[in-house]
């Protein structure tokens, strides 16, 4: 039987929980609701576009500052004011009356989230040590797979029964629910702040500004190619202000993301696993759910549905998975999960068309449905669990950045791989494109992840 949580951890897990289901919700609920939208309000492709890219753009660009402001101020102070920022940007974009206060709420969503999301995770780092940190994890993981699947399905039921406004107003609800726990831990903080220097602005402004190019940079790719002057202007912009951000990183006395992290293999050799896993889930899944509804017909509810056995797998192995890395290490299951998942994808590049659902996709979603259970939540533990303490919000903060870049940078040269429609023979060069990047992580994990387990912590952190 398995353990039950005390009431302490029991409470960490919910706001964790909480807070990262609402970034998930309008990270992936939304998408159904932009026709609605612009039947209202207007604004053709254009205001469709920034709804969706707003939100990622001020997201990706803010992860690693957040992070640090996380680990500076104390994660559950921030976890709380990202919270109620979130909710009251929620009711600006649920109530807009025009589509260019939309696109403003969703900028301003997007800097809410980049706050939630490094320091829900690193609540749990913080809370945890050993097996129970994993378990927890795990736990975490079946929590957002299941809310990852239920996002698609309120925003459809939400413009269907009622409004899209809809989509953004139903935050209220998990946010109702996390505020008082949430208010308990900020009075008995699991880790005071870190107040012995003063924050550095101008590294944070030189993350905000790289990133943020990165990311403007990708977001313009998708829809002109990489060819394009000012995707070629934002990018190299963007790199150089994060090579610059580095260097400040090297000679800082206070770095806001310590350098040192990468020289433990596994924060290293996880990062690189999460890039290419990543890569491959933004790649895989955008062409999935394209085909599904292009080239099979399906409306959009029933691509959604199409694509749930990828993620119900989760909600029942992501323990088992959590188990087994407790006991064997973490490389088995890191190893094994991606190339499962490889399999699944080769399978969909080598069906003959046209494709039929039940021959053809179901067991491929199948299969990467058990590969991620098997992959997250040993890959998420092997990264945080190389991070020391007083620097979870940092860790948090690369591990996301990373995984959200790798999928921009895959869905940004999709029009490439396809070729510039997808078509049957398009499709199936971006699932062997997909196959390829799983196998990769696949490699990485069995080459560099460490065999033995990632849990076991010095007697004086567990205390």
């Amino acid at each position: 039987m398995r353990p039950r949580e005390p009431r302490g951890l029991r409470r960490v897990l919910g706001v964790a929980v909480a807070s990262s289901c609402l970034v998930i919700l309008d990270g992936q609920g939304v998408g159904l609701a932009l026709p609605a939208v612009e039947r209202e309000l207007g604004g053709g492709l254009v205001l469709q576009q920034w709804v969706m890219d707003g939100y990622l753009l001020t997201l990706g660009a803010l992860l690693l500052a957040a992070g640090a402001v996380a680990d500076r101020f104390g994660t559950e102070r921030v976890l709380a004011a990202g919270t109620l920022w979130f909710t009251l940007t929620s009711l600006v974009c649920g109530l807009a009356p025009e589509g260019w206060v939309l696109v403003a709420g969703r900028l301003a969503q997007g800097a809410a989230g980049a706050v939630i999301t490094p320091s829900a995770l690193a609540l749990i780092t913080a809370a945890a040590h050993g097996t129970t940190r994993l378990r927890l994890i795990a736990q975490w993981t079946a929590w957002i797979s299941a809310a990852s699947v239920a996002a698609p399905f309120v925003g459809g039921a939400a413009v269907d029964l009622g409004s899209w406004r809809l989509v953004f107003l139903v935050n209220v609800v998990p946010a109702a629910i996390m505020w008082r726990p949430l208010a308990r831990l900020r009075r008995r903080a699991i880790r005071p702040p870190r107040r012995e220097a003063p924050f550095d602005v101008a590294s944070a402004a030189l993350s905000v500004g790289g990133l943020g190019a990165l990311v403007l940079g990708l977001i313009v790719a998708a829809g002109t190619g990489f060819a394009d002057p000012a995707v070629i202007v934002s990018l190299a912009g963007g790199s150089a202000l994060v090579a610059v951000f580095l260097v400040r990183q090297r000679s800082s006395a206070d770095p806001q993301m310590p350098l040192g992290l990468f020289r433990e293999p596994a924060f290293s050799a996880g990062n690189a696993a999460t890039f290419w896993a990543y890569g491959a889930l933004g790649l895989g899944s955008f062409i999935v759910g394209l085909y599904l509804q292009q080239r099979m017909g399906l409306s959009a509810f029933l691509a959604g549905l199409g694509m749930l056995p990828s993620t119900v797998p989760m909600l029942f192995l992501s323990g088992r998975s959590a188990r087994l890395a407790a006991r064997r290490g973490p490389r088995l299951p890191m190893s094994v999960g991606p190339a499962v998942a490889a399999v699944g994808f080769a399978w969909l590049a080598l069906a003959q068309p046209p494709l039929v659902y039940l021959r053809d996709v179901f067991g491929p979603m199948v299969l990467l449905g058990i590969g991620l259970a098997l992959m997250v939540a040993p890959l998420t533990t092997t990264v945080l669990s190389a991070v020391p303490a007083g620097a979870e919000g940092a860790g948090s903060a690369v591990n996301n950045a990373v995984a959200r870049i790798a999928s921009l940078v895959a869905i940004g040269a999709s029009g490439a791989i396809v070729g510039g429609a997808l078509d049957d023979a398009g499709f199936a060069r971006a699932a062997a494109v997909t196959a390829a990047l799983l196998a990769l992580a696949a490699a990485t994990s069995a080459v560099w992840i460490p065999a033995a387990s990632t849990t076991a912590e010095p007697a004086s952190r567990e205390a």
